[in-house]
């Protein structure tokens, strides 16, 4: 059975929280990882790892374009000629495709675009199709109450098992009563609340945990009402007494018929399967994995419309978006220090050896997606999004990702007629933990 039901969750939100997340939100969303940041901040310790503008809070974390509620998105993606011709005079040759909102102005939006329905690998950002389905699910069992799903994602806690291991990339693991933080692969004995997987697989793009909570979604569709009273083994005998191509049709409609009902087509944007490769006895993958500029921008101006699903489930998606961890290739750009990041980056490379023994990671040689999907809201009231994609062979394509993230935060500051934020020296300097996130 489930750690907590409906009864335990209506006597937890009768406390009251006083303080929500992003950082200050730990009481709203039991991610323990907010806590240990939340008392650095608090007890004013030196906290490098993210920068001032990761330390927005909860309250302040709005929705854009609410006001432009009954505007279909094909409406607004009218492309404005000096802005379009602006942006593609930086955008450099070859595979790359982009697409640009700006919505520092809701009233008078501008949109640019560059290949913009050219088809990539996804990777990690298709990971945002996960916490779509999920939040879709929720809808979907609780469609009255709000509350009762927030409260469920905190709430009910479920184990990895085989479907959250095989991932290299790390998640943190934090201690509250002997204040110690750990980061380590998943294991087959760990186990969170549907929050803190849902954060392990956006913050720091844990596989396992995407894996764990396309599976969470694919039994939320399977057992309806029941799903809240599911056991480990009744969940487990489920996935082994079904029949594959059931259990592979379900997965495939449960994370793609959302985007769908969003007005996103299938060659636009479309998951194919799992994160990991042990839950892929059970469960196979269909119809491969695409993303474009277009077909993201359309989920993201949708999110800020509050249009995904409904205003509450847009929001909690923004908010689980917002990069509070460390910021990597496009949003590691300086000029976006002090500026709010909702952030996603995936990564996708194929190395042939033979051609080039020295093929490194992130560098493929016969193939090598890079994508950045983010939403980016400076102090001085400049609001954008922007969706790129890029499959530049043989190299590493993080700095030039950041580099570009300058230069297009340039162009909007100059023309938005907004004080330009300030200018700091651009070093793209891979690290370590560069090779293992996202």
């Amino acid at each position: 059975m489930k750690k907590y039901i409906l009864i335990l969750i209506c006597i937890a939100f009768s406390f009251g929280f006083i303080s929500y997340y992003p950082i200050d939100g730990y009481e709203y969303t039991g991610i323990k990882r907010l806590y240990q940041i939340r008392q650095f901040q608090k007890d004013s310790v030196k906290y490098t790892r993210i920068p001032k503008g990761a330390y927005k809070k909860w309250a302040d974390i709005k929705l854009n374009l609410t006001n432009k509620p009954t505007d279909s998105v094909e409406n607004l993606f009218t492309v404005d000629s000096d802005f379009d011709r602006r942006i593609k005079r930086i955008t450099p040759q070859g595979n790359y495709s982009l697409a640009i909102m700006d919505m520092s102005n809701p009233d008078n939006l501008r949109y640019a675009e560059h290949r913009e329905n050219v088809g990539y690998q996804p990777g990690s950002v298709g990971k945002i199709a996960v916490l779509l389905a999920v939040f879709d699910q929720l809808a979907k069992l609780c469609p009255d109450s709000y509350e009762e799903r927030v409260a469920y994602l905190k709430n009910t806690k479920v184990k990895s098992r085989y479907w959250g291991l095989g991932d290299h990339h790390t998640i943190p693991i934090y201690d509250i009563e002997n204040d110690k933080l750990t980061k380590r692969q998943v294991i087959a004995s760990d186990e969170f609340s549907l929050f803190e997987w849902l954060d392990h697989m956006v913050s720091v793009s844990n596989n396992g945990a995407a894996s764990i909570m396309y599976r969470e979604a694919m039994l939320m569709a399977a057992f309806k009402q029941d799903y809240f009273f599911l056991d480990e083994e009744k969940a487990e005998k489920y996935f082994e007494e079904t029949p594959r191509d059931s259990l592979t049709n379900l997965a495939n409609t449960v994370v793609n018929r959302p985007l769908r009902d969003l007005g996103i087509g299938e060659d636009e944007w479309r998951l194919g399967g799992l994160f990991t490769r042990p839950p892929g006895k059970y469960v196979g993958r269909k119809g491969g994995s695409i993303g474009t500029p277009k077909g993201l921008m359309k989920f993201l101006v949708k999110l800020e419309q509050g249009k995904v699903i409904d205003k509450a489930s847009s929001l909690e998606m923004k908010r689980l978006l917002y990069l509070t961890d460390r910021r990597i290739r496009y949003a590691k750009s300086p000029r976006l220090d002090d500026a709010a990041v909702y952030f996603k980056s995936g990564s996708y490379y194929k190395c042939d050896r033979e051609k080039d023994p020295d093929c490194a990671s992130y560098a493929g040689n016969v193939f090598n997606y890079m994508n950045s999907v983010i939403i980016v809201e400076h102090e001085n009231g400049v609001k954008y999004i922007v969706c790129l994609m890029t499959n530049v062979l043989n190299k590493n394509s993080a700095g030039a990702h950041m580099y570009l993230a300058s230069k297009i935060d340039d162009v909007i500051n100059e023309t938005a007629n907004i004080n330009k934020p300030e200018i700091k020296e651009e070093k793209y300097i891979e690290d370590k933990e560069e090779s293992s996130d996202h």
